[in-house]
């Protein structure tokens, strides 16, 4: 049957009209549109379906771009250009790249996988503005003599409301990422920027995939406070929300520029913070507020820049040299982490360490005093190169920092003898008991390697809070319910022991190599203490110089590792040689063992 309608019928009623009457008549339909003497479809009613006739359009079936659509990605492309010309420049100058450029470096291809708030302030901004098709326009306005280059200020240019967030694939990993655009006003963030912020907050704690934060802000937008600094959904919300996604994803801060007031408590609130050199810098107030409020006169440096956070406040993780080298830093810390607290971290194919197990006592000194680099142990015992250290300027007594043995994460907690003796002090007892916790929260099991005299004594460190920052140390490894192995490489005095995961802190083991010994002081100190009056009755130098001798050997052989071993206080007395055989052995025993804590709130330590 043959069926003729109007020229002007879309192919959505020509269709509906072919399968209409091929029903009703029960034979196959042809349509023809118009004059055209050619079907434009077939309706087969034995098979039930249509086909394109000779005189079908196939573009109607495939219909390119409309105007619509072609204006809409140009207002996209407007967008994506960032702030005004004139200070995308300006970061040339400053060694830095524009967002967008930066996200491509990150990300590669064209940065985001998707993103979300692009057309944020679109409004306030855009009606006036020339479009991405009149960048000649914008470049005459921008530098026009005349009073039509009044009519539209560059300086209005807000587009996505200077932060850009959506979701992006790194390394093999899907997470949520907030980039800051500093050619919008400096970074700042106001109104809309914020509701986008926290939008990305949320729904990393809904997905529970890990934050990006690529920071380069100068904070709150002044002149536009109303509306967002105060307001229950405005800038606190930040860090109310930084706070309740800690511990549940990682939160990684890389900090591209002067970061000061509230946009310095991101880098700070999050787990892990990297500053680049010559570019960022961290402060509560800037230089100028600083000289008008202390009369302190002060570069933003010296105030708070790389050299400050990374060796003296801990604020700063790691240090990299460029833009480049932040994506390589933090490429090679996510790989130790999992998405969530639910997770276990992800494993890799073991290789072998840098240097022989064989050769592991040969690094220890044989004199109990006598300084070496615990480097030197750790890259015998850990895969090869796979030793990430964190904050390796500040608190250089304890080393911190995540490796793999056998292929799995770990976290190393190691004193180092070649700073200061390994004595704890109140920096190093803070950095050890953050690194902890951390671990506990993303499950990465915890190794610390033992040798260290114990905390630091003196009036110096009483103001400096070596008790407090001591008990941080001690209640994070004792509330910490990853698997741990505690091994007694050589010294093991005093509370050191304690906060170093000694036998009463639920570690899955205690292992000394033979060259331990674990006690309440060393040898010097306890003989001074118990024998200081018998000694000095002795007036023959030689005589108590021998007497001095006899009692350090008869106390060396109380707290040396056999005596320890053979009064069940340790676990096992192992051979140097085998340590990493024996904590690869037990790594994979206790991978999946869950320790019970006492129900509660919270501790109140940290």
């Amino acid at each position: 049957m043959k069926v003729r309608i109007a020229a002007s019928a879309s192919r959505d009623e020509a269709t509906a009209i072919a399968a209409a009457v091929a029903e009703h008549v029960g034979e196959t339909v042809e349509v023809y549109m118009g004059d055209s003497d050619e079907p434009t479809l077939v309706r087969d009613v034995t098979e039930g379906a249509t086909s394109d006739g000779p005189d079908s359009d196939p573009s109607e079936d495939e219909p390119g771009p409309t105007d619509r659509e072609r204006r809409l990605r140009e207002e996209i492309a407007d967008i994506e250009r960032g702030g005004p010309e004139k200070y995308r420049e300006r970061l040339a100058e400053q060694g830095k790249l524009f967002v967008r450029d930066r996200l491509e470096l990150w990300f590669g291809g064209d940065g985001l996988d998707f993103e979300d708030g692009r057309f944020a302030n679109f409004d306030s901004w855009r009606s006036e503005a020339p479009r991405a098709s009149d960048s000649q326009a914008v470049e005459d306005r921008e530098t026009a003599d005349s009073p039509e280059a009044d009519e539209y200020d560059p300086d209005t240019r807000l587009p996505a409301d200077g932060l850009i967030t959506g979701a992006a694939t790194f390394e093999g990993r899907k997470l949520h990422v907030g980039a800051n655009d500093f050619t919008v006003k400096a970074g700042s963030v106001a109104k809309h920027g914020v509701e986008k912020f926290i939008r990305l907050q949320e729904r990393a704690l809904k997905t529970g995939r890990p934050a990006l934060y690529l920071v380069d802000s100068s904070g709150g937008r002044i002149d536009q406070q109303r509306g967002f600094f105060a307001n229950r959904e405005g800038i606190g919300k930040f860090y109310f929300n930084h706070s309740r996604i800690s511990g549940v994803v990682p939160q990684i801060c890389v900090l591209y520029g002067p970061c000061i007031a509230g946009a310095a408590y991101t880098p700070v609130f999050s787990d892990f913070t990297v500053m680049v050199r010559g570019m960022s810098a961290l402060a509560i107030a800037s230089p100028r507020m600083v000289e008008m409020v202390t009369g302190e006169d002060v570069d933003l440096a010296e105030l708070g820049g790389p050299e400050v956070h990374a060796r003296h406040s801990g604020s700063a993780d790691l240090v990299a040299d460029d833009e480049e080298h932040a994506r390589e830093l933090v490429a090679g810390l996510i790989g130790y982490l999992p998405d969530n607290c639910e997770e276990r971290p992800p494993s890799v194919d073991p290789v072998a360490p840098a240097k022989s197990p064989a050769g592991l006592d040969g690094v220890i000194p044989q004199k109990p005093n006598e300084g070496y680099n615990m480097h030197r142990v750790i890259e015998r015992v850990v895969d090869r190169d796979s030793f990430f250290e964190l904050q390796p300027e500040y608190g250089r007594e304890i080393l911190t920092g995540f490796a793999r043995i056998d292929g799995r994460s770990v976290g190393v907690v190691a004193n180092q003898p070649a700073q200061r003796a390994g004595a704890i002090f109140p920096d190093s007892a803070r950095k050890a008991a953050e690194f902890v916790w951390k671990c506990d929260a993303f499950n990465v099991p915890l190794l610390y390697l033992c040798d260290t005299p114990g905390f630091m004594a003196g009036s110096g460190v009483e103001k400096e809070g070596i008790l407090e920052a001591g008990k941080k140390m001690i209640y994070a490894t004792a509330a910490a319910t990853v698997p741990k192995q505690c091994v007694v490489v050589r010294k093991a005095y005093g509370a050191g022991i304690y906060a170093m995961s000694g036998p009463a802190y639920d570690p899955e083991a205690t292992l000394a190599l033979p060259s331990g010994e674990i006690a309440i002081m060393g040898p010097e100190a306890a003989i001074n203490a118990v024998y200081a009056n018998k000694l000095d009755d002795i007036e023959d130098p030689e005589e108590r110089a021998e007497r001095e001798r006899e009692l350090r050997e008869q106390y060396r052989e109380d707290i040396d590792a056999h005596r320890m071993a053979s009064e069940v206080v340790i676990d096992e007395l192992v051979p140097s040689g085998d340590l990493r055989a024996e904590l690869t052995a037990r790594f994979e025993l206790y991978e999946t063992v869950e320790k019970e804590r006492p129900e509660k709130k919270h501790g109140t330590i940290l």
